[in-house]
């Protein structure tokens, strides 16, 4: 007779998590989300909300701003706050992932206590510079430079150059940007991780981009002309930017897992109604099988990418290797999004296609999911080099 090992139900507190965030979200932003996204107006002041309740940190310990919960706790969030609103959850993830994780994962005591702390308290909005309009998926194609300039105090750095594609450019009041220090002892590109304020002298926002979805997301250029920043804001040793970067995006993959979980589940929210109460040749849709079978296949795939997010997210928080589980549970969570929020569409026919219906803002919002963070492909060649133990290219 063997105890059973395995809890699969969700702790109170977790399940106390759940349910207050998606009251709130229910309650407070449901009504204001319609006009953001026909505006494209970033939620200023829900965002301050959020930070208020402790929610812009939440995998962030106490003592450096945060609530100091676990990562299922903050995959499980930002679930809920996506199922209401995708604009409002890629902000919380970027903040959260990209901007403060970096710092909790490489910062000093003296760089958590001026940056992170309030950027996890939710005083200050965090992001994250990687891409460049030349280096995606590819970090180490980096063109953005940073040349050390001795002086008092250890000098300072020079960054020039751009990034591309920055989720909160023009909100956020600290950005954690990658740039090239030199050539490292293998003829491979240094690359470097800094810390750079809002309102440096020589730091810009360019454009900001008109995209598919997620409108109310501010996506843009940041430029670095001149930039002159203290030594001590170099985050982690010269040169270990890649590493970081490598390290982070295996985290974030889990918030963006969950993103996708929620967008598909809210296409799903809205698919059962429709097809229970909207009525051809005299019966509700749901009961011809064409339509009974899109809803049964989305409930499944939903709960199998929730569960795959769960385990990634809980892997993390047990101190394990979970930078294949984070890969696989992101790839099959934003494909199923994918196919959730396109079926959800098909439910409702032509109803669907037309912006009185939600669902075809979840079906634009979901593709993000399938790029942000690495693409699809990127994912499955992580995954296959895990497995196989191969280069594959």
């Amino acid at each position: 007779m063997y105890a059973a090992a395995v809890d699969l139900d969700l702790s109170p507190e977790h399940e106390l998590l759940r349910t207050t965030v998606r009251e709130f979200m229910l309650a407070e932003v449901a009504p204001v989300v319609d006009e953001h996204e026909r505006a494209r107006r970033f939620p200023s002041a829900i965002v301050a909300r959020l930070g208020e309740m402790g929610w812009l940190g939440i995998p962030i310990p106490e003592d450096e701003g945060g609530a100091g919960l676990d990562t299922l706790a903050y995959a499980i969030a930002i679930e809920e706050i996506g199922r209401v609103w995708g604009s409002l959850g890629l902000i919380v993830a970027a903040h959260t992932s990209l901007g403060c994780g970096p710092l909790h994962l490489a910062g000093t005591p003296e760089q958590k206590a001026r940056f992170l702390v309030p950027m996890a308290a939710g005083r200050v909005i965090g992001a994250y510079g990687l891409t460049e309009p030349g280096a995606g998926s590819d970090a180490a194609g980096t063109r953005t430079t940073a040349r050390h300039e001795d002086g008092p105090d250890g000098g300072t750095w020079i960054l020039d150059g751009g990034k591309r594609f920055i989720t909160n450019a023009g909100q956020a009041g600290t950005y954690i940007v990658t740039a090239r220090t030199g050539m490292s002892g293998t003829s491979q590109a240094e690359i470097s991780a800094f810390i750079v304020p809002a309102d440096t002298p020589g730091f810009s926002v360019g454009r900001l981009e008109e995209k598919m979805g997620l409108h109310a997301s501010a996506t843009g250029e940041l430029v670095f002309d001149g930039v002159r920043i203290p030594a001590g804001n170099l985050l982690g040793e010269r040169g270990g930017g890649f590493r970081t970067f490598l390290t982070i995006l295996d985290g974030g993959r889990i918030s963006i897992g969950a993103l996708a979980v929620g967008l598909a589940q809210a296409a799903l929210d809205a698919a059962i109604p429709y097809a229970r109460t909207r009525e051809q040749f005299g019966r509700p849709i749901g009961t011809f099988q064409g339509v009974a079978f899109l809803i049964a296949d989305m409930a499944t795939e939903i709960e199998a990418a929730r569960q795959m997010v769960w385990r990634a997210a809980w892997l993390k928080d047990q101190d394990r290797d979970f930078a294949l589980a984070a890969a696989q549970a992101k790839l099959f969570a934003s494909e199923v999004s994918s196919r959730a929020t396109n079926a959800a569409i098909q439910v409702h026919g032509g109803y669907g296609y037309v912006e009185e219906y939600k669902v075809e803002r979840y079906l634009r919002d979901a593709k993000l999911t399938e790029i942000g963070e690495g693409t699809s492909q990127i994912q499955r060649l992580v995954i296959a080099r895990r497995i196989l133990g191969l280069r594959v290219v």
